[in-house]
């Protein structure tokens, strides 16, 4: 995913699946891109790259020497309200699965257009470019409401780095979702999050 994303706000009609209005954005752009959907928000990846990738292959690197073989990157993963509408359409910067993909999870990719089940995700990352509110706040909102156990932010402008757990939607407003429990450490230092998952070396974003 892009380092910048920029949003552009979404009118929606309530036949309308945002999906439809990704894949119009997709076709209308003369460059290669893969927009996602959060709180009401088209949010489209423009091209440069600031090295915040870099940053998320590092942290992948990290899952994958420490033996989880289901950490990715690069899939899209759809978030869906009570009434089975879709909520949000993401694509994280890093995630750890909880299973290899089954027939159900190809057959749902198929029936949304290229976008996974989100219960599939057991934690998900995102390291923040210049838009860090995005993933300080919609997104973070929106992990929660989906019920993803742990989120781990890099927060580049604010160095530190945090790991949140123990999600809650006490409504049926997505936007109240939140975290109950969270860790945090300036950059530079080792994030520890809940087992079975590595101690995380930050230091790697103090040159990004």
């Amino acid at each position: 995913m892009s380092a910048e994303p920029i949003m552009e706000p979404v009118m929606t009609q309530t036949q309308q699946d945002p999906i439809d209005l990704l894949i119009a954005i997709e076709e209308a752009s003369t460059t290669p891109i893969r927009p996602e959907y959060v709180e009401g928000m088209a949010i489209v990846p423009p091209a440069p790259n600031d090295n915040h990738n870099d940053g998320a292959g590092e942290l992948f690197f990290q899952f994958r020497v420490a033996g989880h073989r289901l950490v990715g990157m690069g899939n899209g993963y759809r978030a869906a309200h009570k009434d089975g509408t879709t909520m949000a359409l993401l694509i994280p910067d890093f995630y750890v699965r909880r299973r290899r993909p089954s027939e159900l999870d190809d057959s749902y990719l198929k029936a949304h257009r290229g976008w996974y089940p989100i219960d599939m995700i057991a934690l998900v990352g995102e390291v923040t470019s210049t838009n860090h509110e995005t993933d300080t706040g919609p997104k973070l909102r929106t992990y929660a409401a989906a019920g993803v156990p742990i989120y781990v932010l890099i927060n580049r402008n604010t160095k530190t780095a945090h790991c949140y757990t123990a999600p809650v939607f006490p409504g049926d407003d997505p936007k109240e979702a939140y975290y109950d429990a969270e860790s945090k450490v300036g950059l530079g230092n080792p994030l520890v999050l809940p087992a079975p998952y590595p101690t995380l070396d930050t230091a790697p974003f103090l040159d990004n």
